[in-house]
């Protein structure tokens, strides 16, 4: 019983630490203060093959090339978006994890509040259509007043005596 927790226990941990592993020892920089600028930065990459992780949490081969390319242009002395514009003019702009908000994104970004927009106005509408068919329904089900009775009495005696009648 004990050997079954502590498995458990060392597959739980197991799968916590595996995304910190994905940076080799061999690709950190010396540098503490470029090392965070290059995990910052490779934590919002995409990672190609993956394409759901970021280069930072990837073990793909294609990955470590990009942390090592972050790397070797921050050592160089390039800006953060210098890094950023130079992946992206390579591998266009599916590198980034959350892309930039230009004209050609825009569809992306509007995408969801519009959807939203859309689900509360069909809503709104169906609620409507509902409160409005549940009272024309309390309408039709309230009793007929005494001269609406007689009314259609009196329309009920005329159609069975017409029904009568063979030659009307």
């Amino acid at each position: 019983m004990r050997l079954k927790a502590f498995l458990v226990s060392l597959v739980a941990v197991w799968a916590f630490v595996t995304p910190a592993m994905a940076v080799a020892p061999d690709e950190i920089l010396d540098d503490p203060a470029l090392e965070e600028r290059a995990r910052n930065l490779s934590a919002n990459l995409r990672c190609m093959v993956c394409q759901n992780q970021s280069i930072d949490d990837s073990d793909a081969p294609l990955a470590k090339d990009l942390r090592v390319l972050v790397r070797e242009r921050l050592v160089a002395g390039d800006s953060d978006a210098e890094v950023i514009d130079y992946l992206v003019s390579r591998y266009g702009e599916f590198v980034l994890l959350k892309p930039r908000f230009a004209w050609h994104t825009i569809i992306l970004w509007a995408a969801g509040p519009v959807a939203l927009l859309a689900g509360l106005i069909g809503l709104f509408i169906a609620l409507r259509r509902r409160r409005e068919k549940d009272s024309s329904a309390s309408i039709a089900a309230q009793p007929l007043s005494a001269a609406e009775q007689q009314r259609l009495d009196a329309i009920l005696k005329e159609g069975a005596a017409g029904a009568e009648d063979p030659r009307s």
